[in-house]
């Protein structure tokens, strides 16, 4: 069984809470933890934490790294590629497939 979202990877997403909030990102990746029910997003370039990291080899050399952590999906807020505003997602049938729309410009977002 997997957790649902109304967000999916590759969407664009502003966070609503927290110290980050107002920072706009692509998600990177998804997590699903279903036996706590907890869904977390990686956002690229939003909640980054430095690692000092050591070099492994020649072609990667050592030094701090900044690595984005997941956030969770009840901090970030879809935002609709059509008319750039922060959005809720409404869900419907078209064709015999399930499509997100927009509230706000009743656009199709997938």
């Amino acid at each position: 069984m997997r957790l649902k979202t109304y967000l999916k990877k590759n969407d664009i997403v502003e966070v609503i809470s927290g110290e980050e909030k107002g920072k706009r990102g692509k998600i990177i990746k998804m997590l699903y933890e279903r036996d706590k029910n907890i869904v977390r997003a990686i956002v690229e370039g939003v909640n980054l934490h430095k690692k000092h990291q050591k070099p492994r080899g020649a072609d990667q050399p050592g030094g701090i790294i900044d690595i984005p952590l997941p956030l969770p999906v009840c901090k970030l807020a879809l935002i609709c590629p059509k008319c750039g505003q922060k959005t809720k997602v409404k869900r419907e049938k078209i064709e015999g497939k399930r499509v997100r729309i927009c509230k706000k410009c009743n656009e199709i977002i997938d």
